[in-house]
Order: structure tokens, then C-alpha cells, then sequence
């Protein structure tokens, strides 16, 4: 990822993909209710990595949730390719889901631990259009997406998800994005629960995801630091609202948000002794 920040992309001249006016969930009624997203306004354009950060309890990943349409919207409107979107039936849901795709922070909770892999994979090609395929072009295809993220397809069929490490698992979901090809992809902390040499492979490959299909990803984080170094573009969400938003450099170099100010003030710095009162205080 050493030429990331020199490979950020231009954030003029393009059209949102995503876009949301109001977007607001509320969990419960009466004095029991709870707002998790609090009328938040977003565009996500395409082909930009966007980050999402806040603390855990901010809200994200319920707005990530709404995204994806897998929970409702209370209040607000979500628009897809400049359209209001439609997911109010089970094949309008199903074409949505074809150009929107997540990986999810647990990798051992993403897969049907009894279906093996040779299943996850296929499943993306029907869903792609190649059910009828033949089986040599099936197994093209899968090689062609478990290479990406430098896996041998040939090492992996017939074995089930279980027999995999959690790194290996969380590339494969990146080779199901690849055969998928979606034009969005929510990727929630999907680097917390590997280990950091894994962590970097996972971010390489889905940078060059992005760049060779021109995907939006929106990467839903709690590490303003990691955010800084891979993002397009920054959202800072505190208590279910975006408190501050804008190219990633601006964000985070100059903050103009208290809430900014002491994410970034968390971030460990080696040249300084760590003020582990002001962890306790918060």
C-alpha cells in the first residue's frame, strides 16, 4: 500500500452511486425508543474508497445495515444510481444485492460452515448468469477470482470454509466481490479480527478491487489513522450523526469536529509516551 496516498483518485467529476437525504433508524417506540442513525446526508460517488469512522455504539454499521437493505429505513430516502431505490419486493431486493456486495467483520460467521467452498463460489457465478456455463469455464473463472487474492483454486475445492485460517477466509470473500463484480462494495471492519500482516493484504487487494472495476467501496473503521492512509474521502460519525466530512486529507490534517480532534489525539504515536489517564478518563 506504499503508494496509496500518491494513487488517491481525483474526487471531481464524478456521479454518486449512493446517495442518502435524512437517513435516520430508529430501534423501539415511545420513552423505549432509541435513534442509531440520526438524519444523516451522504454521496458516495463512483469509484471512491470512503470511510465511515467512529467509535463502536456510533452507528455505522446500522447505517451500513440500511445500505445494504437489510434493515429499514425509518425516516429519510436512500437514492441508487441517482434514483430513488426500490427494494420494496424480493426480486427488486435480489437485482439491488447484485450491484451491492458486503464483507463483514467476522469472517467465521460469513459462511454456511456445512456448504463448501466450491458452493460460495458458484453461487456468485449463478447470480452472475453463468449457471448454464460450462463446467470448464466455471472452473476458469474460479481460478481467475481465487488468483486475485492470491489463492490457488486447486488447493481449495472440496474443502469446507472451517478448514481455512480467517485470512484465507476473508480473501475468499474478496474473490466472491471479484466474480460478482458489484458496483458497491460495504466492507465492514473486515481487517478487526486478522492479524496486521494479513490486514495489509486484505486492504492491498481491495484497492486493486476498486481500481479494476472502478467499485465504490465504503469502509466502515473505528481507525482514523488507517482511514486516513486509504480513504478518498472521510465521514466522522459520533452518536448516529456525521459530525464532519470531506476528502480524507482535509478531514484529518486540519479537523474542524472535537469529536475528530480526539480520534485523532487517540491514534498511539511512537515518538510519544502513550497518557494512558486520558483512556481512562474516556
Amino acid at each position: 500500500m506504499a503508494d496509496q496516498q500518491k494513487s488517491k483518485q481525483n474526487l471531481t467529476d464524478r456521479k454518486p452511486c449512493l446517495s442518502g437525504r435524512g437517513v435516520t433508524k430508529v430501534f423501539g417506540v415511545g420513552n423505549k425508543a432509541m435513534t442509531a442513525v440520526d438524519h444523516v446526508d451522504f454521496d458516495f460517488n463512483e469509484g471512491d474508497f470512503v470511510s465511515i469512522v467512529g467509535e463502536s455504539g456510533s452507528g455505522k454499521t446500522t447505517l451500513s445495515k440500511m445500505l445494504l437493505g437489510l434493515i429499514s429505513v425509518t425516516e429519510g430516502e436512500i437514492e441508487f444510481q441517482g434514483k430513488p431505490r426500490d427494494i420494496s419486493s424480493g426480486a427488486k431486493r435480489k437485482e439491488y444485492w447484485k450491484n451491492i456486495q458486503p464483507i463483514f467483520q467476522d469472517p467465521f460467521a460469513s459462511y454456511n460452515m456445512f456448504y463448501k467452498i466450491d458452493a460460495v463460489l458458484d453461487d456468485c457465478l449463478n447470480m452472475r448468469g453463468f449457471k448454464s456455463a460450462p463446467e470448464e469455464e466455471k472452473v476458469r473463472l474460479k481460478t481467475e477470482a481465487c488468483s486475485f487474492v492470491n489463492l490457488k483454486y486447486a488447493e481449495l475445492t472440496n474443502k469446507y470454509p472451517f478448514e481455512l485460517s480467517g485470512g484465507q477466509m476473508q480473501r475468499l470473500m474478496i474473490a466472491r466481490i471479484f466474480l460478482l463484480k458489484p458496483k458497491i462494495l460495504m466492507a465492514d471492519e473486515p481487517t478487526s479480527m486478522i492479524d496486521a500482516c494479513s490486514r495489509a493484504t486484505i486492504l492491498d487487494m481491495l484497492l486493486k478491487l476498486r481500481d479494476e472495476v472502478n467499485m465504490t467501496v465504503i469502509f466502515i473503521t473505528h481507525d482514523i489513522g488507517l482511514a486516513y492512509y486509504i480513504s478518498d474521502k472521510v465521514y466522522i460519525m459520533e452518536h448516529g450523526k456525521f459530525v464532519e466530512s470531506g476528502p480524507a486529507e482535509t478531514v484529518i490534517i486540519n479537523p474542524q469536529a472535537d469529536y475528530t480532534k480526539r480520534l485523532i489525539n487517540d491514534v498511539p504515536k511512537i515518538y510519544e509516551k502513550w497518557d494512558l489517564d486520558t483512556v481512562a478518563r474516556n
